[in-house]
């Protein structure tokens, strides 16, 4: 583990559901300072109100801004890059707003850690980003091709940039869960794409141990993805009913949105033939050749994985009464008032 006493953490994102799951785990270590980067004021006040703790210091700014990320950046020693636009739909109408956010502002954050000397920087990304057809999935797949250049940049700088990739973090701001349960205390029938559809499924704390894991041990242009199971949506709405109490809600049909999939990848084929199986997880190294390929000629035969991709619809997955248990291990299903009855 990388020792944290007296040293600076910055969270960019630091605000939402993930940044504000991390902070409380760095908040019962011996660590200097957290800095949490974001745009929202409100969001930090009530932050700063909740937490009540003098070592958070709050610095309002967009990632889209290099100049207020210079300055924020330093004299931190790591980062967390959290700070994305997610929401699919929202995305296809706004591509350029994901650009700007996604890529640029990823851009940004880590041109400043390098220039500022910061010690480490891990990026967070998504199961969108393999085999993208939304906008949302594509501006994030290009986040970790800047990663990945930009690691290749800090060789021998003293910075080390890695990343992780999971797929849909149960009960964050924005997911179908909280969305599902507010139907279901409001008496509307829940909403679901199609019941066939496949997802990624995880909580927050493994989303956070993945992270953590990928800063006690990323080295350049890492990326870690956990072994994460899947469920339908159809087995996701019946064990929100279930934790709820209302097995008969009626559920409604509406079709897929704009950008969305059937299922979900994790990793590529050509990311498989490469990957390291940690047992929870794969660790998935750098390509280090540069552009003059004729410098490999004879080094091994570079090949493709006949293996497959790791997809949601190949991994293992959860029936109606796992994923209810899961569930009701969450604390926010626990403490939603529509759930008290469980």
């Amino acid at each position: 583990m990388q020792d944290l006493t007296g040293k600076t953490l910055m969270i960019t994102g630091g605000t939402g559901t993930f940044g504000s799951t991390i902070l409380k785990t760095f908040l019962d270590l011996p660590i200097g300072e957290i800095r949490i980067f974001s745009r929202d004021e409100k969001k930090q006040e009530d932050q700063r109100i909740r937490f009540g703790d003098k070592r958070l210091k709050y610095h309002i700014g967009d990632v889209r801004d290099f100049r207020t990320l210079d300055m924020a950046t330093r004299g931190v020693d790591f980062i967390y890059h959290a700070a994305a636009l997610k929401q699919v739909p929202s995305c296809e109408f706004h591509p350029m707003e994901a650009v700007n956010t996604n890529i640029l502002g990823t851009n940004n954050v880590l041109d400043a850690a390098i220039r500022n000397g910061v010690s480490r920087v891990v990026c967070l990304s998504t199961d969108k980003a393999v085999y993208p057809i939304s906008a949302m999935g594509i501006s994030k797949a290009m986040m970790e091709k800047v990663m990945i250049a930009k690691a290749r940049v800090a060789e021998g700088t003293g910075t080390v940039i890695c990343g992780t990739r999971y797929g849909n973090v149960l009960a964050s701001r924005g997911s179908v869960v909280p969305l599902f349960m507010k139907q279901v205390s409001e008496n509307q029938p829940i909403t679901v794409t199609d019941p066939a559809m496949t997802r990624f499924v995880m909580t927050l704390d493994e989303a956070v141990d993945l992270v953590r894991c990928a800063f006690d041990h990323g080295t350049n242009g890492e990326l870690f993805v956990q072994k994460a199971p899947a469920v339908t949506i159809e087995n996701l709405a019946g064990a929100v009913l279930d934790v709820m109490g209302k097995p008969d809600h009626p559920v409604r049909v509406i079709g897929t949105r704009h950008g969305e999939k059937l299922f979900e990848t994790l990793l590529s084929r050509e990311e498989m033939s490469v990957a390291e199986d940690r047992g929870a997880y794969y660790r998935v190294p750098a390509d280090n050749r540069d552009l003059n390929y004729e410098a490999y000629f004879g080094e091994g035969e570079q090949r493709l994985s006949r293996l497959g991709d790791f997809n949601s619809h190949n991994t293992r997955r959860l029936d109606r009464g796992e994923m209810a248990a899961m569930l009701g291990a969450l604390p926010f299903v626990r403490s939603y008032s529509g759930a008290e009855q469980v």
